[in-house]
């Protein structure tokens, strides 16, 4: 049916057979690709020749591989349709790679952010490393770098891969033992002043539901920190310990539910000092926020602090002034400084080195959320943003301020790059399609997104619209997917433009880790019709 706005009322449909496979144990962030389909059981809105896609999300590495699937002229992971005439608009610029391809980056970035950490490093003549988990590796690699892939003169990189096939809450160690055991090699073997590894743990159990792998997940990056610290301490080097943000330290919202989401809780910086001739001398200031850490790091090294680092040490008295230390960063993801009480899963575990560390070292509070970060004040702290400012050793404006105050302010509607895509969808009588992340906190993407191009398509009399919902279930409440339909379908329903076209979950949608077998369910979906069928009330 339609309803007199001239919407499909297709948002309820869809949200019973999502109800029907909640019951059969499916998950938001798992959920198979769901297709709308006519009486004819023909899809509803395929992408085809001459249409537009805006690919309303706007991190990063989590948008490549789908991305790649439809203007990569080499993409030879799985077999694509040949569509011509597609406009492929990306909400930012996920990758330099794009803009050798056909495709226009509505918000693209302000500034090559120079003076990085990594490459002060470089120009200095030293060696580093990065480690991380390939679930986390962009995080230390490209956000670390400043938004930015390039890799600087004598910086090394090791990449463990992630576990594929098993939910990450059944194994809350993840890799983190092949990635302390590759940090200890490294410091052993001398070659890297400045080594920074991230642990990923934290942030990717943080986001599940059960309280026991998050005690689980403490624990284990509890037991790796005792053996990275041993090394450390052995190979001379200073090491540095903080967080990008938090959610680990709270397991419980202040209504009782299970917290899921990335909170705007402190994190800690931590100095650990092997040399007895210094350890003593080590003072913190008390408070500040992640741009402090690169310039902490570089005094440390006996390097300058460029003048784009607005950053400041967060040493006293000029501590080690005298040396050129090596420097072990160690960023704890997701683990933020949490209530002393029942609902932080790191208290409750049992850690006797985070513990000690927290007791008997220096340690300050910083500020990994909002404004200190680049975010909107009321906005948590995400992987991108706390990388970024780290790496920087400044606040850098985030592109989700950027895109919220363009709704604010109206620019968004008057941007030049949405406007010609709709222009060319319409003399090509094509469709435009909108891929769009069902989240209000999620730091890839919001409802907002969709809605106000939504609001654009009708101010521009676009006929024919479609939206391919990408289900959360990291950044919202448990199965919250039926009521972001309902409440997308009503937003259409008072616009009176849109239609939803299909529905996948965000694992399966947003794949960062290589495994193309999950964004070709996606790209079947949304380019083949291909996934279980939900008939359309149209």
């Amino acid at each position: 049916m339609i309803t007199p706005a001239g919407t499909a009322m297709t948002g309820s449909d869809l949200a019973k057979e999502i109800e029907r496979l909640y019951r059969q144990g499916l998950t938001d962030y798992y959920m198979e690709p769901l297709v709308m389909v006519d009486a004819d059981r023909n899809p509803v809105g395929r992408v085809q020749d001459d249409d537009a896609i805006i690919f309303c999300c706007k991190r990063g590495e989590r948008e490549i591989q789908l991305t790649r699937s439809f203007i990569d002229p080499s993409f030879d992971e799985f077999t694509t349709r040949n569509l011509e005439n597609l406009t492929f608009v990306t909400l930012t610029l996920y990758h330099e790679m794009f803009l050798r391809m056909p495709a226009a980056v509505a918000f693209p970035p302000l500034q090559v952010l120079d003076d990085t950490i990594g490459e002060v490093v470089s120009r200095s003549g030293l060696r580093q490393l990065r480690v991380a988990e390939s679930e986390k590796f962009a995080h230390v690699t490209f956000f670390l770098n400043g938004n930015n892939n390039r890799v600087f003169r004598g910086e090394d990189h090791i990449r463990v891969p992630s576990i594929k096939g098993v939910p990450f809450d059944r194994v809350p160690e993840l890799r983190s033992e092949q990635v302390a055991g590759e940090i200890i090699k490294s410091m052993q073997d001398g070659q890297h002043a400045f080594i920074v590894v991230n642990f990923a743990n934290g942030d990717m159990i943080g986001h599940f539901e059960n309280r026991e792998p998050k005690i689980k997940c403490a624990e284990a990056v509890d037991r790796q920190l005792a053996r990275v610290l041993s090394a450390a301490a052995s190979a001379g080097y200073v090491t540095l310990i903080t967080a990008d943000h938090g959610i680990l330290e709270t397991a419980v919202t202040p209504d009782g539910i299970p917290n899921l989401s990335h909170t705007q809780k402190p994190v800690p910086l931590i100095v650990v000092d092997p040399d007895t001739n210094y350890r003593s001398a080590v003072r913190l200031r008390g408070a500040g926020t992640l741009a402090d850490v690169a310039p902490t790091a570089l005094q440390l090294m006996g390097l300058a602090k460029p003048e784009l680092m607005t950053g400041q040490s967060l040493l006293r008295d000029r501590y080690a002034a005298d040396a050129a230390r090596k420097v072990l960063l160690v960023i704890l993801d997701g683990w933020g400084l949490g209530k002393p009480d029942q609902t932080n899963p790191i208290l409750l575990a049992d850690t006797p080195v985070w513990d000690r560390l927290t007791t008997d070292f220096p340690m300050a509070r910083l500020e990994a959320s909002g404004k200190a970060v680049g975010l909107l004040d009321w906005k948590a702290g995400n992987s991108e943003a706390g990388h970024q400012t780290i790496g920087a050793g400044r606040t850098v404006l985030q592109d989700d301020a950027r895109i919220e105050l363009a709704i604010s302010d109206g620019s968004f509607f008057k941007n030049s790059v949405f406007l010609s895509a709709f222009e060319k969808t319409q003399a090509h009588n094509g469709s435009l399609h909108l891929l769009a992340l069902l989240s209000e906190k999620s730091s890839h993407g919001s409802i907002s997104y969709p809605v106000a191009l939504l609001r654009l398509a009708r101010e521009k009399k676009l006929k024919k619209v479609f939206v391919h919902a990408i289900f959360d279930g990291r950044s919202t409440k448990v199965r919250s997917a039926v009521a972001f339909l309902e409440k997308l379908q009503r937003e259409m329903t008072a616009l009176g433009v849109g239609e939803l076209a299909s529905g996948i979950g965000r694992g399966l949608a947003l794949d960062r880790d290589g495994d193309y077998r999950k964004t070709k369910q996606a790209y079947d979906a949304l380019a083949c019709g291909i996934g279980i069928k939900v008939p359309s009330a149209r």
